[in-house]
């Protein structure tokens, strides 16, 4: 394998501003239109037809037809954790400011899975308090963890097709790991379905309720 020509082949699908823009919008996990992805990335309806094509012929992105209707997605949850990183190659600088910049840096999706200061600090809190093992081979839910899941309605099953497992993403804005993989996804699921979080002012950003900040604050406590 010619891993140059790979890695160039990659850096072009995602380099172009429009394409970025698009992947950047269905980093959320939603699936959108070609129409609702041309009008995030500022182009015509044609154009953003030939910008999803090349998306989906390199395994960026998996069209989904639903009636009369054809939507698109990223094509799993690796592609999300790429894209993540890539973001985080990005030359350090002045924190962006505004609504928009502090809504997303606090909590947001990556994919199917919460990430920013509030998915930092449950992958800390849990990492402190034993609830993940964390190790130079990667991550697991201890005992206790998956004691923890059962506890807010999630079954995590150990050693069959229904074991929960995780992984460490590195995020973006934070510059540390959050915590993604299926367990991670049921547990964003759980926060949402409780309406501890809610859907932020911009897309992917979500909101911490009352009733958020006083489930973080039993259940992810900060280190002191």
């Amino acid at each position: 394998m010619d891993t140059g020509r790979v890695l160039a082949n990659v850096g072009w699908a995602v380099g172009d501003p429009s394409r970025a823009a698009m992947l950047a919008a269905l980093m959320s996990g939603q699936a959108l239109t070609a129409g609702e992805l041309a009008q995030e990335a500022g182009v015509t309806p044609s154009t953003a037809s030939s910008h999803l094509a090349i998306l989906s012929d390199r395994g960026f992105l998996t069209p989904v037809r639903q009636g009369r209707h054809r939507y698109y997605r990223l094509a799993g949850a690796g592609v999300a954790e790429l894209l993540e990183r890539m973001s985080h190659l990005a030359p350090v600088g002045p924190t962006p400011r505004g609504a928009a910049s502090s809504a997303l840096r606090l909590a947001r999706t990556c994919y199917d899975h919460l990430a920013g200061e509030l998915g930092v600090r449950v992958f800390d809190a849990m990492a402190t308090d034993g609830r993940l093992v964390v190790g130079a081979g990667g991550i697991a839910l201890s005992s206790q963890g998956r004691a923890f899941l059962v506890g807010l309605g999630i079954e995590a099953g150990e050693g069959d097709g229904h074991s929960l497992a995780c992984r460490p993403c590195l995020d973006f804005t934070e510059r540390r790991p959050h915590l993604a993989g299926r367990a991670a996804a049921a547990l964003l699921t759980v926060l949402t379905d409780r309406r501890w979080l809610t859907p932020g002012p911009v897309r992917r950003s979500l909101r911490l309720t009352p009733a958020g900040g006083a489930a973080f604050d039993l259940y992810f406590r900060p280190a002191s």
